[in-house]
């Protein structure tokens, strides 16, 4: 009997016929633009999707406390964010007067209507205010969102872990070698930097396009709320550390 895995080809694993036809662009006549912007968006979905299943991959293992498992994860979710900056480079070759030519067929899409971005944002630490309101703006925050807000924070768990191990996370800094802990402290801080680093170049991207006093779709305030979130912090306690070593104020 032959194996169902024999009527598997590149085109049928991945689904390709259904994944090439979901791009749907809503100009008309076409433009020659949209497609781009259709794609970027949906690939940086598609990276948001296995980034979650990283993060969620993360969180166990910290919560198991396995130092060595958490630091190979770290690593990974990093890769992940180098990608979904990277990847907003293609729009740049967007010009103004482009996008203005199909911009009002988005009608009130906009990206901070993407769930799955706003469950990274909480499941990577962000529980301030300003975001907590931002979430909770258009009614009840969708389950995937409310399902990471019941994890605690990567900085939680860390935490855990450092406790777990008899240390401190000076200790992490003062110690004779680079340990397991250390490795993981400095990938969770790589990775808000890369998280940053997203958001930096998502806020020059957008200046670039609509300029910076523009609003944005979906009745956002465009780049202006975009450089708010610039400075968010997920692990203050790695930040703080470093400025008790030198006698700053924390």
């Amino acid at each position: 009997m032959a194996d169902a895995s024999d009527t598997i080809d590149y085109g049928s694993y991945l689904e390709l016929d259904k994944l090439l036809s979901l791009q749907h662009p809503q100009s008309h006549p076409e433009h020659p633009d949209e497609l781009l912007f259709i794609i970027v968006h949906q690939a940086s979905e598609l990276w948001f999707k296995v980034l979650l299943h990283e993060l969620h991959g993360l969180i166990s293992r910290l919560r198991n406390f396995d130092a060595v498992g958490s630091a190979l994860s770290i690593r990974r979710v990093n890769a992940l964010m180098q990608i979904v900056a990277s990847q907003l480079s293609a729009l740049e070759t967007l010009p103004p007067q482009r996008f203005a030519q199909f911009r009002g067929y988005l009608g009130r899409s906009s990206g901070s209507q993407s769930d799955q971005f706003r469950a990274i944002e909480a499941l990577s630490g962000l529980r301030d205010p300003h975001f907590m309101a931002a979430i909770g703006e258009h009614g009840e925050p969708p389950a995937i969102v409310q399902q990471a807000l019941q994890q605690p924070t990567l900085q939680d768990l860390f935490d855990a872990l450092v406790a777990h191990e008899g240390t401190t996370l000076e200790a992490l800094y003062m110690g004779p070698a680079p340990t397991a802990l250390f490795i993981i402290a400095e990938g969770l801080l790589e990775y808000e930097q890369n998280f940053s680093r997203w958001r930096f170049l998502h806020v020059q991207l957008v200046e670039r396009i609509i300029g910076p006093g523009t609003g944005g779709t979906g009745g956002t305030l465009g780049a202006k709320y975009l450089q708010r979130t610039i400075s968010h912090r997920f692990f203050p306690n790695l930040w703080a550390v470093r400025s008790r070593f030198y006698g700053a104020p924390t």
